[in-house]
């Protein structure tokens, strides 16, 4: 972290204002040699930007934030200028040609934020949820993480695993002493099970933040014709899937993303299923089955009163099934039929769905977003449920509170965490 990195940390040109973060050692210098001057920070200055011939580059305001207490941790600087293709190319390309000065990879802003102890893991990853955030459930849950909720929740269990640590080790270090306890006490006992029902509590609540997360899986199935694709498409709003009399035009999954009352939805249309076809369409139907097994609900498709076939009602996930080219069947009821062709049914199908994505998603924002973070609460609770199985030797009792607290420690980033960096930072976007 010798270098000092630069990076434009706005939208692509050309827009109204572009802001160039800079961060790293040499942020006093670049500072004089742009504007001649060090401005006081946190202060906007409106200064003359400048190269190092004296050319006037642009004209904008000036932010100085010196670390620690900065995003990084080091000193930072953020100049915004007129969001134009040639005014942020020839300030780029100026920034470029100083000495100890490079262009930041993906994410590297926030590595340094990390690596300087200004953020853990938990807030990296909430930083990068919140930019890629598409709906407000997801926005909500991205700024607990972000704002270090998760954190804090963490550094708590691991206080209390600290303290039970050091009950169970001072019998280790001290059992000849009359004062120390010759055996673990029940009230450790009893620390260990409250902890582990702390964490296996936001494990359950964490099912739902991943689903925020990742969206809510409707997949669409029914025979071939049944206008799947066709209610995809009204229902996206937009051409998704091709469209034809053909049986088994559709081949493989296609998905959709929508936004149902501030809920991300994942709309997933599948080959018709029917006894035949050839390989492809085969294969189609094993995949549309397989995507079903894991979806939060069904919606089965289908001109007549057909009832789906064993195979699917046997997958166990919510079903509702539907009576497709109700307009051509004359069908008045609303809540078993719908027609591409009347919107009125669309827009009730999309209400259904929006309640029941919020019956699965809506409450308080859950903790547990990612599957790296379930894993190491899944790790810290399984040593804690060994941790507590009475008549182990007092070393063990110590050895599974110990590799507790390490799960604990690779969820906030504080130890062996080397490998999960790459991934995690490299997700954000360059300048962030």
């Amino acid at each position: 972290m010798t270098d000092t990195i630069f990076a434009l940390s706005s939208g692509a040109p050309p827009s109204g204002v572009a802001v160039v973060r800079v961060s790293g050692p040499a942020v006093r210098f670049v500072l004089e040699t742009t504007i001649g001057e060090t401005p006081k920070p946190r202060y906007a200055a409106l200064k003359m930007i400048r190269d190092a011939a004296r050319e006037t580059i642009d004209q904008g305001l000036v932010l100085f934030f010196p670390g620690p207490a900065s995003f990084t941790g080091e000193d930072v600087a953020e100049f915004q200028l007129h969001g134009g293709r040639a005014v942020i190319s020839s300030f780029l390309s100026f920034l470029g040609a100083l000495p100890g000065l490079r262009l930041a990879e993906a994410g590297e802003f926030t590595r340094r934020a990390f690596e300087h102890g200004r953020i853990d893991l938990t807030e990296a990853e909430g930083l990068a949820d919140l930019i890629s955030a598409d709906t407000d459930a997801q926005r909500r849950q991205a700024l607990r993480l972000a704002g270090g909720t998760f954190r804090t929740r963490a550094d708590g269990w691991r206080r209390s695993l600290i303290d039970l640590r050091a009950s169970v080790e001072a019998d280790l270090d001290f059992s000849d002493q009359d004062d120390v306890p010759a055996e673990i006490s029940t009230e450790v006992y009893a620390g260990i099970r409250d902890l582990r029902d702390q964490m296996e509590r936001e494990l359950v609540a964490g099912l739902r933040g991943e689903r925020i997360r990742d969206g809510f899986e409707v997949v669409v199935l029914g025979p071939p014709n049944a206008g799947k694709s066709s209610l995809v498409n009204a229902l996206a709003d937009r051409d998704v899937a091709i469209v034809t009399d053909i049986p088994g035009t559709t081949r493989d999954l296609l998905e959709v993303r929508l936004d149902l009352e501030g809920y991300a939805v994942n709309l997933v249309d599948t080959a018709g299923l029917r006894d035949g076809g050839d390989a492809i369409e085969a294969e189609g139907m094993r995949r549309g089955r397989a995507r079903a097994s894991a979806a939060d609900l069904i919606l089965w498709l289908d001109e007549g009163d057909a009832v789906p076939p064993n195979d699917v009602a046997s997958l166990g996930v919510e079903m509702l099934c539907l009576r497709t080219k109700a307009d051509l069947r004359g069908c008045q009821d609303a809540e078993s039929s719908v027609s591409v062709h009347d919107r009125g049914s669309i827009d009730t199908l999309l209400g259904v769905l929006a309640l029941k994505a919020a019956g699965r998603l809506r409450g308080e924002p859950p903790l547990v977003s990612r599957a790296r973070q379930r894993l190491c609460l899944e790790q810290a609770v399984e040593s804690l449920k060994k941790a507590e199985l009475e008549g182990l030797p007092t070393e063990i009792v110590a050895d599974h509170l110990r590799r507790a607290g390490d799960a604990l420690g690779r969820l906030t980033g504080r130890i062996d965490v080397e490998e999960v960096l790459g991934s995690i930072f490299s997700t954000f976007c360059v300048g962030k």
